[in-house]
């Protein structure tokens, strides 16, 4: 390969950030001078913040005050203030890492303060430079499985570098988010919010991608894409359709007939007949990466066939495996098979969550729209129209992880079809990003209509709609920030999207208000080793949770920080607008009164995942732990401001 070449990258893309580098800048060039930049130095403090931040979090590591005294309150790590923990290097000396910490108010919430991690040892002190440094002198306290360690050492690395680069970009191009918001192009927000997951230390790790991978297929780096389609023969794949579909009516309104005449030829000079294949498109990574190799067998017998290139470019959302068509934006989107490890988990697609997600969509839109207050918000469900998976038996259970979730679709609905002329979309994960002065995104929109007035507007159509689901019917659905989509009119919310439905929900189908409308969904084999992925459950504790842990421990809880801190708008105060919409959505329902206890959204405390711990111990179980729940002081007093 020579420099300057990206694998799979088609010839007819908009400018990239090479494009807009420094003059002569190769891909190496690039990856040398965003390691040399100062966009490093900052990439390498946030990831030590947030590393510390889920340790201590999780309980995974114990700190000491450096003034002396208690270690715990009530049990819990005191982390108020300046703090360390102790190790020993490599020599068998001692060594410790200073930080300053808090508490903060939702769910008990610990914060590093802005200023670098040091670390003390015998040579002097400095600032701490190596999170793998760091794990390995304090590994004899980590409640850690020893053997997941270095994996995970690896994945902060691979963080460090990925999220450099895409800073550097981020800053040589000057772009404003505020430019992109007003300009309405929604899929170049996706691309332009570079921050990655605000929680896990591991938010850009993409095991999996090389660097140039990286700057190829990144979301950062607004690079079309144009997935490669093949067709897999029926028997092979499995297609599920919504009942608003037709596949092959649908096919050629996404592709265009001549595209499909065009592929339909290609199979018949194969010697078969296109009415026993389905098409589905692969992501150009995993074909390289994976699925020649994989499915070598398949390709050699003509139960796959390669068809040629998608004939629209397309661009990675802030999921990476989810591609929004540029050329034609209401193009559904392509949720494609992807064999890299991000954050938590593999990004493959398991066959049964495919199959089950158009089922799902239906039956979520007949829920939505047989229910009149959710007609009233006008929630958005971007439904997953059509799922394709090619799951063939393997020779051997020693190889069934290279074939089993690496070759599937899910095609689901576009955001640009459900909005009207006068709406313009944010992604929930925009809420928190900050322009490169660090400005808040939401900065215009909360000094034209006041930090108190926005919150309630936003809480109105994002969190009702979501209760409601869970209190009036049962349905949790996994609304972190990536899955949440806010419509508005000049920063004023008037409208929620939602999206990521295929393992996105969870209920107990005894305590749905209609178990007669709920599809018999296909269940999770055995072999499937994730243990957090699982849509149905008898404990309602797992359905309430679901929806607080993704809704309000990060989503929300995130955004109450950044109010507190860049506006002084408290925690108390945010929390007690989200508590007092709620009390106001129970009086105008009194009748659920029962079910309002059944799914508590005002417990005192809530289970959150440990994501942390899931990369430092086996995925044999749930890792969650119980948190304070903001929302339990039900006796506060209406928030100021609040009408």
């Amino acid at each position: 390969m020579t420099a300057g070449t990206i694998p799979g990258q088609p010839t007819d893309t908009a400018p990239s950030p090479t494009d807009t580098s420094p003059t002569d800048t190769s891909p190496t060039e690039l990856v040398e001078r965003a390691l040399t930049a100062a966009q490093f130095d900052q990439v390498r403090r946030r990831l030590f913040r947030q590393l510390l931040e889920s340790l201590l979090y999780e309980g995974i590591l114990a700190a000491r005050p450096v003034d002396g005294g208690p270690c715990t309150v009530d049990g819990r790590c005191a982390v108020d203030g300046r703090c360390a923990v102790d190790g020993i290097d490599g020599h068998g000396n001692p060594v410790s890492y200073l930080f300053s910490a808090t508490r903060r108010y939702g769910f008990d919430r610990v914060r590093l303060g802005p200023e670098p991690v040091l670390r003390c040892a015998s040579g002097g002190t400095c600032e701490a430079d190596s999170t793998t440094r760091m794990l390995s002198e304090v590994r004899d306290g980590l409640d850690a499985d020893q053997a997941r360690l270095a994996t995970f050492a690896r994945e902060l690395e691979e963080t460090l570098i990925k999220d450099a680069l895409a800073q550097y970009v981020r800053a040589h191009r000057g772009e404003v988010l505020g430019d992109v918001v007003r300009g309405g192009d929604y899929d170049a927000l996706e691309s332009a919010i570079t921050d990655g997951h605000p929680y896990h230390p591991a938010y850009k790790s993409r095991v999996g991608f090389d660097l140039e991978d990286n700057l190829a297929w990144g979301p950062e780096f607004a690079r079309g894409v144009r997935p490669l389609w093949l067709a897999a023969r029926r028997g092979t794949a499995t297609v599920t359709v919504s009942t608003e579909l037709q596949e092959a009516a649908f096919l050629r309104e996404q592709l265009g007939a001549t595209t499909v005449e065009e592929f339909h030829e290609r199979i018949r000079r194969a010697g078969t007949d296109p009415a026993d294949y389905a098409l589905l498109p692969v992501h150009p990574w995993q074909w390289r990466e994976c699925v020649a190799r994989a499915f070598a067998g398949q390709l050699h017998t003509r139960e796959l066939i390669v068809l040629g290139e998608d004939p629209h470019a397309h661009l990675a959302q802030q999921s990476i495996r989810t591609l929004a068509c540029r050329d034609v934006p209401e193009r559904a989107y392509l949720k494609l098979s992807l064999s890299i490890v991000n954050t938590s988990t593999s990004r493959v697609l398991a066959p049964h969550t495919v199959h089950n997600a158009p089922k799902i969509s239906d039956w979520l839109r007949r829920v939505v729209g047989g229910d009149e207050y959710l007609r009233e918000l006008r929630l958005i469900l971007l439904g997953e129209v059509m799922g394709t998976a090619v799951d063939p038996e393997p020779v051997s259970e020693l190889v069934r992880g290279d074939t089993y979730g690496t070759l599937a679709c899910i095609w689901r609905e576009s955001l640009h079809t459900h909005l009207a002329p006068e709406e313009q979309a944010v992604p929930f994960t925009g809420l928190t990003a900050r322009e490169l002065d660090g400005t808040p995104l939401v900065d215009p929109w909360v000094r034209a209509y006041g930090a108190a007035r926005w919150v309630e507007e936003l809480v109105a159509v994002s969190v009702l709609p979501l209760l409601h689901l869970l209190q009036r019917h049962g349905i949790a659905l996994e609304a972190h920030a990536q899955n949440m989509v806010l419509v508005h009119s000049a920063g004023r919310p008037k409208r929620l999207a939602v999206r990521d439905f295929h393992d996105g929900v969870r209920f107990s189908r005894s305590q749905l208000a209609d178990p007669g409308r709920c599809p018999e969904l296909a269940g999770t084999p055995a072999h499937h080793t994730n243990r957090n992925s699982f849509v149905e459950t008898d404990d309602l504790d797992l359905v309430t949770d679901f929806l607080l842990d993704a809704l309000f421990f990060i989503n929300l809880g995130e955004l109450a920080m950044l109010l507190t801190d860049a506006y002084g708008f408290g925690e108390h105060e945010f929390w007690a607008v989200v508590r007092h919409a709620i009390q106001a959505y129970h009086r105008r329902f009194p009748e659920l009164a029962d079910r309002f206890a059944r799914f508590d959204v005002f417990k005192p405390s809530i289970a959150v995942e440990k994501l942390t711990t899931r990369r430092l111990q086996p995925d044999t179980e749930l890792w969650l732990h119980e948190v304070p729940n903001p929302l339990a002081a039900r006796d506060a007093t209406s928030p100021k401001g609040v009408r």
